[in-house]
């Protein structure tokens, strides 16, 4: 019988596979299809202080082996979040959910994981300084290593869980932003985000999408992702969520092999709503295929 638990900053999870935030909302339409709870957890859709209507349309363009979007972190609110959306959640999930917040200034990251971190159904807060669809903020503190460090220590000042910070590719070197977040007092690394893409229409001759450009996601990153889950476990001792182009069983045992002590699935949600699902179901007869006894026994072995 193979086991395939995993503990992420003490809390225990019946396995790795995590939907991630901006592909799953905040559950419980997807709990209309199947029961959720054979998740390890979600992480849900990106909060934000207040309440954000988005970038303009169109804001989707597909690509060979992947997608371009352009939401811009449309959301309710912290407080609509706190008020509506997590009692309706609560009915459908019965674990601990990860909080995925968003930001434009260091007090906003501050004052939104404040509010989540007394709720009690939250049990990490993900952090994203990487999206690339927004204009002053979100990708800007995470390019920097100094701009990482300070949201980290702002954001972990007012917090007592664990907080994972969820870091973009973006950049030159994603190991000395790891660094600098574990300096800061993180407790996991979050990575990748999306890359940057666009698309151009051949009939318009203008981009596709109305933002110039978005986030390239989809199984195309996969081995981007995968390299730099490699180079921040190396430069590290906290733990890592991988993610990018994971679409199979084999993509999360990939990702553990590299360093990723669980593993969030994206795109893949939007192609297949039953992908998670999929994958946990998966997961024993793979890890069997692979004579793997105990996921939590191969986290980082390819190193």
């Amino acid at each position: 019988m193979v086991d395939t638990k995993v503990t992420l900053s003490g809390i225990g999870l019946d396995n790795p596979v995590i939907p991630a935030s901006g592909t799953f909302g905040y559950g419980y339409e997807f709990a209309e299809l199947y029961d959720i709870n054979c998740l390890g957890t979600f992480s849900f859709k990106g909060t934000t202080r207040e309440a954000r209507f988005g970038n303009p349309t169109p804001r989707i363009a597909e690509c060979t082996q992947g997608l371009i979007n352009a939401v811009g972190l449309q959301n309710p609110g912290v407080e609509a979040v706190i008020r509506e959306e997590l009692p309706k959640l609560k009915k459908c999930f019965h674990k601990k959910v990860m909080a995925n917040v968003s930001g434009f200034s260091i007090e906003d990251y501050a004052h939104t994981c404040a509010l989540l971190d007394k709720e009690e159904q939250v049990g990490w807060l993900e952090v994203n300084i990487s999206c690339p669809n927004v204009h002053n903020g979100g990708m800007a503190f995470g390019v920097s290593p100094q701009a990482a460090a300070e949201v980290t220590a702002a954001v972990k000042e007012v917090t007592s869980k664990p907080v994972y910070m969820k870091l973009s590719p973006n950049v030159t070197d994603i190991a000395a932003i790891a660094k600098a977040c574990e300096a800061a007092g993180a407790d996991g690394i979050s990575l990748i985000n999306t890359l940057l893409g666009m698309r151009i229409d051949l009939k318009t001759k203008r981009p596709v999408i109305a933002n110039t450009m978005g986030g390239f996601s989809g199984p195309a990153i996969f081995p981007v992702a995968l390299r730099m889950v490699y180079q921040v476990y190396e430069a590290v001792d906290i733990p890592v969520i991988g993610m990018g182009g994971v679409r199979s069983a084999e993509d999360v045992i990939e990702m553990m092999l590299a360093g990723a002590t669980a593993v969030e699935v994206g795109a893949a949600n939007l192609v297949n709503p039953y992908a998670c699902r999929d994958i946990v179901a998966a997961l024993p007869a793979t890890m069997e295929k692979y004579g793997i006894a105990n996921l939590s026994d191969i986290i980082g072995k390819a190193h």
